[in-house]
């Protein structure tokens, strides 16, 4: 009677909780079941295993799996074993929800209770392994598919599919697929979204041509799954067909459908349509909204997508999404406009979205792009989680702003903390290597995208081709340029740049020649790139040339800064008075930068009188920049005119202007070192002083005067030496000389001017070497950044018939108006060298490179030496 009594409560108590359990679901309350929960525990009640499995498909139905899982292993394990429901339900929320792996492990738990998984739990555990992209469970779960004759399953073998599309095995997936002996929509759809996930574009029309000839008809997830490709290669009329075909099977109405569509127009730079669209949409969510602000500001519509944030926030009234404003701040970036960003930062934390990443990145960005780049430091520091593209917002900001330092530490720091730097890191990196001429950080980074196959990108090679040449290797620019794959309009235009900059301006004509034979329509920039190239390497006709033929020939009209190169063409060529009425025949007013130019050329020139016309003007422009004050004053000091060049010194300084000092640095082992003028603050200075203290004694004994024209101050001869000895690239160089090996070249680089005195030589009781010294000459005008080219040294021999020795000698094509200047080094014998500099002019070369007719001999030295250097 007792135990009867006993069993019926047990029933009725089972039944009470079952239903209470039952109405927490369709009450959607959490708190009734949790006091169930607790009731047990606080009771220590041990209830049937019917009641633990509803306890549990409740706490999974919440989304609370924690809690799931613990009540699961509660349940008794002859119960708990043969629930393979209950295993699959626990598995799938794990396989949707995560984490991921907790999947994984409570399949091996249920192959380890001796359960036996049904062709429901394979897909589920499939789904975990792609998500985690766990690749050799995947291929386990496959053989154990095979083993238990489930391999023919469609549900199965679609999971299969889409395990190897996700993982990027899809050569496998397609193994898999032609294998199947019936193939639902869902498993064409599974094929067609692989083929789409990875570009295959061609691929994907055929899947889905094969589709309909076997009877089956696309549906709205096919829509989806194909739409991306069709934007990504930028396929309008075929996209436009399959609107069509939305309109025809009324799948417009779907939100997702119609959100894929209008973002595939916006890829298609057809923001008409897609706006169009996006209005026909009835019920827009989040992602809606989302597409359509990215779409303008994708399409440069940027202040359409603040107007489509603005409608969505005081019209709708809809909540927001961290998608939503991290797409606003992208539009707020490109438009730099910073009073808009900070007020949407300030709301974002408000809503506290500050603390997703994708907000924190398009943050980083903004403020990078406005600019402000310590505030940028300042937030990357305090956020609590970093990813790859906050390294690279932060990184490619700071070298934007001329903190290349910064990034080159930032990119350390990355590695160090285990983040894998990837295409867009490195191109940040690159960029960073060429401003600091870190020559062997760059060719490491080169290495590394080699071995990641980031090579096979056209962007990042271009990245390359710009750090090798602004590293003075032209050669290996070249080479990587040869052996590129695929090479667009910015792979030439750097090409023709580099050039440009090296002094080799008809190699860089060749190039913009043999550009167009094979197909290539050069563009503006291009032409900004050979007219530059031709200014360095003074081809005033080769550059006059292209610069009408642009107009007439290519149909490209010219911008501000086609006329500022042609400006610099004619100035560093002598003809001050030609560049004069170009500027004044110019179709727009010129600025600043324009009168800069000219006003570099009148310094080199020394045309005090032009000088002083075009300071007037640049000082009605205004704002006056410090390169143009001291671009006077050294127009004075040139004439002797001292009391001229300190007024205007003084000018510069009442009108709050400091120039910039001279900064020279140099890559010793990997380790960047900086200099400035005088600068004794290296750890290695005693040793650095030592060094060119001696070789100005040897020097001096062997008839060395310096030439005094290069101190553009009034003061006595015995500081004038000093001010020359002690310049910052000559304290470069010395320190390069002290650490590297004689065969190894020496890389300076400076932000300003490289000093026409640069004279670094040693003494030797070897027979002389000659040592590569690559210099980088940085002309950097505080209204333009312009960087102007590099010294090039081409080295050779001549054998002189009337005397019984070898000429050995370096052509440096550096350009000073009409005049170019050579060296040339003569062996002689005894073992001493002689080196010269003279002053010719062009049509002189070949008749006097190796008499010097020079009135004045700028440099002249007899010394046993291995290092040749201007």
């Amino acid at each position: 009677m007792a135990a009867a009594a006993a069993s019926r409560t047990s029933i009725t108590n089972t039944t009470f909780y079952l239903q209470i359990l039952e109405n927490s679901i369709k009450l959607r309350s959490l708190t009734n079941a949790k006091t169930i929960h607790q009731h047990f525990i606080k009771n220590n009640l041990k209830y049937s295993s019917v009641v633990l499995d509803k306890l549990t498909r409740v706490y999974i139905s919440f989304h609370q799996l924690e809690l799931a899982h613990r009540v699961f292993d509660n349940i008794p394990y002859p119960e708990r074993k043969n629930n393979v429901l209950l295993w699959n339900q626990l598995i799938r929320a794990y396989a949707w929800e995560g984490p991921f792996d907790h999947a994984i492990t409570l399949y091996v738990e249920m192959m380890q209770s001796g359960a036996t998984a049904n062709k429901y739990t394979y897909p589920f555990v499939l789904k975990a392994c792609s998500a985690i992209g766990d690749v050799e469970f995947g291929k386990l779960i496959h053989d154990r598919v095979k083993s238990v004759f489930l391999g023919d399953d469609v549900y199965i073998c679609t999971a299969l599919v889409d395990f190897y599309v996700k993982c990027g095995l899809l050569g496998e997936a397609r193994k898999v697929f032609d294998k199947m002996p019936n193939r639902d929509v869902v498993a064409w759809n599974a094929m067609i979204a692989g083929s789409s996930l990875h570009g295959m574009y061609h691929e994907m029309i055929d899947l889905v041509q094969e589709m309909q000839k076997v009877g089956l008809r696309p549906n709205s997830s096919t829509i989806v799954a194909i739409l991306p490709a069709i934007g990504e290669a930028n396929e309008l009329m075929q996209g436009k067909a399959v609107h069509g075909f939305c309109l025809r099977r009324r799948f417009d109405g779907d939100v997702v459908v119609g959100t894929g569509l209008l973002d595939m127009y916006a890829k298609c730079e057809c923001l008409e349509n897609a706006r169009r669209v996006f209005d026909t949409i009835n019920v827009k969510n989040d992602v809606t909204w989302s597409a359509m602000i990215a779409a303008c500001v994708a399409c440069d519509s940027t202040m359409e997508a603040l107007e489509l944030f603005d409608q969505l926030m005081v019209k709708n009234g809809a909540n927001m999404s961290p998608v939503i404003v991290a797409t606003v701040l992208r539009a707020c970036a490109n438009l730099t406009d910073i009073n808009r960003g900070r007020w949407i930062h300030g709301y974002s934390i408000k809503l506290g979205f500050v603390s997703y990443i994708m907000v924190g990145n398009t943050l980083l960005s903004l403020y990078a792009k406005c600019g402000i780049i310590d505030d940028a430091i300042r937030f990357f520091n305090q956020m609590d989680l970093e990813d790859t593209v906050s390294f690279n917002s932060i990184i490619s900001g700071c070298v934007q702003n001329g903190h290349a330092r910064v990034a080159f530490n930032l990119f350390h720091d990355m590695r160090s903390f285990g983040i894998n730097p990837d295409m867009e890191t490195m191109m940040g990196f690159f960029a960073a290597c060429s401003h600091l001429a870190a020559l062997q950080h760059g060719a490491c980074g080169h290495s590394y995208s080699v071995v990641q196959g980031f090579t096979e990108s056209t962007k990042v090679c271009n990245a390359i081709i710009d750090m090798y040449s602004k590293c003075g290797k032209i050669e290996m620019g070249r080479l990587v340029f040869d052996q590129m794959h695929k090479r667009d309009s910015v792979s030439w235009n750097a090409m023709i740049f580099g050039y440009g900059i090296h002094g080799l301006g008809l190699v860089a004509v060749s190039l913009f020649e043999h550009m167009q034979t094979v197909g290539f329509n050069p563009d503006d920039v291009t032409f900004v790139c050979l007219l530059s190239a031709c200014s360095h390497s003074r081809l005033v006709a080769d550059g006059k040339h292209w610069y009408a033929a642009m107009t007439h020939k290519f149909q490209i009209n010219p911008r501000l800064e086609h006329y500022l190169c042609m400006v610099d063409l004619l100035g560093r060529a002598g003809l001050l008075s030609e560049a004069y009425e170009f500027i004044l025949r110019m179709p727009f007013k010129p600025d600043v930068r324009i009168w800069s130019a000219l006003l570099g050329a009148c310094r080199i020139h020394k045309n005090v009188k032009l000088g002083e016309e075009i300071s007037s003007k640049i000082q009605i422009l205004g704002p006056e920049s410090t390169g143009n004050f001291v671009l006077l004053s050294n127009i004075y000091s040139t004439a002797k005119r001292w009391d001229d060049a300190a007024r205007t010194r003084v000018l510069q300084r009442d009108k709050g202007f400091k120039k910039s000092p001279g900064c020279s640095w140099v890559e010793i082992n990997g380790i960047v070192h900086t200099f400035v003028g005088g600068d004794r603050s290296h750890p290695q200075w005693p040793l650095i002083n030592t060094r060119l203290d001696k070789l100005l004694t040897a020097m001096k004994n062997l008839g060395y005067d310096g030439d005094y024209n290069f101190v553009l101050q009034d003061v006595e001869e015995e500081e004038k030496e000093h001010i020359l000895l002690y310049h910052s690239e000559k304290l470069a160089v010395a320190l390069g000389d002290l650490s590297l090996s004689p065969e190894k070249p020496i890389l300076v680089t400076k932000n300003l001017r490289i000093s026409g005195r640069v004279v670094i030589l040693e003494e030797s009781s070897k027979p002389p070497v000659q040592r590569e010294i690559l210099r980088r000459l940085f002309l950097i005008r505080e209204a333009t950044g312009e960087r102007v080219r590099l010294i090039e040294i081409t080295a050779g021999e001549m054998h002189d018939p009337r005397a019984d020795l070898n000429h050995h000698w370096s052509r440096v094509q550096v350009f000073s108006g009409s005049l170019e200047i050579f060296l040339a080094v003569i062996s002689v014998p005894h073992g001493i060298v002689e080196m010269r500099a003279g002053r010719l002019r062009h049509h002189d070369y070949q008749k006097k490179a190796r008499f010097f007719s020079s009135s004045r001999t700028l440099l002249i030295w007899f010394i046993k030496l291995k290092h040749i250097s201007h």
